[in-house]
């Protein structure tokens, strides 16, 4: 039988403070493992492709796969959260994230790796889901802005599992030792921060018995602009490796260091934003991220040069950490529809474009260059600084 749902005062009553300080350091701990695993797999971008011998086009149909899984399982997160909870969804997909990493090279047959991303992608979409459900309750309870924070913890995680692939080749690790131990320390820290997440979540009966669905007026533009970031910032994550590798001619190890470099800048932008968001009104401060990525990412590809590339990989994180904490703030503010409503249905538009990023780049890396795929995410933050006066005008 579903739970009834607890009151603000009551739910407050039943967390003491220690117990919610508690499951603040066990959510950024969760946070920062999942930052670590996106990281494991961009690292290991440029092995798998040489591992299974793919194009960009296959790579980027394998991607594609994680999109699709993610995308699907989206579509009924609300109701498998709010019937299991955060902390236990968290747990399952974590461990079960691990597991698809840990495999990602023990086959060598194209199907295989179709299969092991789309695991991934849905069962990350559902850790991913979780631990925003879990933020939220912890921010709404604490009555403190704490998302960003909370999401700067997944750039961390990302700057960590970068800068661990970097020392690989120092460490004498074989790809598949650093795949092991990347993903048994990540479920070792799932399985002990666990224990220490929210143990009664908030049931909402009406909004589990319906899948997700794509959203109208000005969630949609939300949900468009989200769609724009997640895929800048997966553009990053999927490509910047191998771009530096093949377009600038970098070692595996420097190459390493554009995503380290971007999620260190990610991170830090993310731990000031909650600062940042209470001084500077959310339309300036998007339109002033847009310029940033945008310029940043123009750097990069107009530079032929690998220092210059990692800063301005620094400078494209700075310029999207904030994007996606703003644009979720919107969305549970517009008038009409409930918080979580409004968050899962622009959530869904991101997740919708995360999955059609990958081949899209891809597909003119194929035809052209990996230089040349990665101008869209200049067009997108183009495109993001534009709108901000429109989408955030309330």
């Amino acid at each position: 039988m579903t739970q009834p749902a607890l009151t603000s005062a009551e739910a407050a009553q039943a967390v003491s403070a220690p117990s919610l300080a508690g499951a603040s350091v066990a959510l950024r701990a969760q946070f920062f493992v999942m930052g670590l695993l996106f990281a494991t797999w961009g690292v290991h971008v440029p092995i798998v492709k040489a591992h299974y011998g793919l194009g960009e086009q296959a790579l980027a149909l394998a991607m594609l796969a994680s999109g699709v899984g993610a995308l699907a399982a989206l579509a009924y997160a609300g109701r498998i959260v709010g019937r299991w909870g955060p902390r236990t969804v968290a747990t399952v997909m974590g461990c079960v994230s691990c597991a698809a990493i840990a495999s990602l090279e023990v086959s060598t047959q194209y199907a295989a790796l179709l299969a092991v991303m789309l695991v991934f992608g849905s069962f990350g979409s559902l850790f991913d889901v979780s631990l925003s459900a879990e933020a939220s309750e912890i921010e709404r309870l604490s009555g403190k802005p704490l998302m960003s924070g909370f999401h700067g913890m997944f750039s961390l995680g990302g700057m960590a599992g970068a800068g661990l692939g970097s020392a690989v080749p120092v460490l004498g690790l074989t790809p598949q030792g650093h795949l092991l131990l990347a993903t048994a320390a990540s479920a070792v820290t799932i399985l002990v921060a666990s224990r220490a997440m929210l143990p009664v979540p908030e049931h909402h009966d009406a909004e589990e018995k319906r899948p997700l669905s794509l959203p109208r007026g000005p969630l949609l533009l939300l949900g468009v602009l989200a769609s724009m970031g997640l895929i800048a910032e997966g553009a990053i994550y999927d490509w910047s490796v191998l771009f530096m590798k093949q377009e600038r001619a970098s070692d595996a190890s420097l190459a390493a260091l554009a995503y380290a470099a971007f999620s260190g800048a990610m991170a830090a932008g993310r731990f000031g934003g909650d600062w940042v968001r209470a001084r500077v009104a959310p339309r300036r401060l998007l339109r002033a991220s847009g310029v940033l990525a945008a310029a940043g990412m123009a750097l990069v590809l107009a530079v032929p040069s690998s220092a210059v590339g990692l800063v301005g990989f620094a400078l494209v994180g700075l310029g999207l950490s904030n994007v996606v904490p703003m644009l979720f703030s919107a969305a549970s503010q517009v008038p009409g529809v409930s918080p979580a409503h409004g968050i899962a249905a622009v959530s869904g538009v991101g997740y919708l474009g995360m999955m059609a990023g990958p081949p899209l780049i891809g597909l003119i890396a194929e035809h052209s260059s990996l230089t040349a795929g990665l101008v869209v995410v200049v067009a997108f933050a183009v495109f993001m600084a534009l709108s901000a006066k429109r989408a955030l005008r309330g």
